[in-house]
């Protein structure tokens, strides 16, 4: 595995879906879909869409969960929802949390109005600096990286711009393969 690099296993940027950070999370959505279409089958789908600023420079990622977060925006209330799991999230103190803060309270229907007045840059997730990898790293560097951080996936680098993602689904669909073919 040593001699597997990042830069074999990446998504280069041109496949994988991109928005402005002042598109709408409508847009995003559909740019999201588009870029799934494309894509190879063979391959897992996309599952995020990555942001770009005014002068093109990634800045930040739009996830399934930012996405679903994104529709109900009294969750910034909550504070970080990262930590609450520490502290044990039974069905009942999840009921008393929706009650509590009045999450969901508007109707399912109302989606659509909702996505096409978020903007994607009030909901996205800024990228914090061990989501970042070089290109030229080894495949074991980058799968301690998404090990430690608990990351779905690394922005890869050259030259200190973003060139393409390394996707968890992608590293463990490689090391299974691996796994395959040892022989025991």
């Amino acid at each position: 595995m040593e001699s597997i690099i990042v830069k074999d296993m990446m998504v280069l940027l041109d496949d994988y879906a991109t928005v402005s950070e002042e598109a709408t999370l409508y847009e995003a959505v559909h740019k999201l879909e588009e870029a799934q279409q494309k894509f190879d089958q063979n391959k897992y789908r996309h599952r995020a869409v990555l942001v770009y600023d005014s002068r093109g420079n990634i800045v930040g990622k739009l996830g399934q969960l930012d996405v679903l977060k994104g529709l109900e925006p009294k969750y910034e209330g909550i504070g970080e929802l990262r930590g609450l799991t520490r502290y044990g999230l039974n069905p009942e103190r999840i009921r008393q949390m929706i009650k509590e803060y009045g999450l969901w309270k508007q109707p399912i229907d109302d989606i659509c109005r909702k996505a096409a007045t978020v903007k994607v840059k009030q909901i996205m997730y800024t990228p914090t600096e061990g989501e970042y990898v070089a290109e030229d790293a080894t495949l074991n560097q980058a799968i301690h990286q998404l090990i430690v951080g608990q990351h779905q996936s690394l922005l890869v680098t050259r030259d200190n711009k973003i060139v393409g993602i390394l996707r968890l689904t992608d590293v463990f669909k490689k090391i299974t393969n691996i796994i395959k073919t040892c022989e025991i």
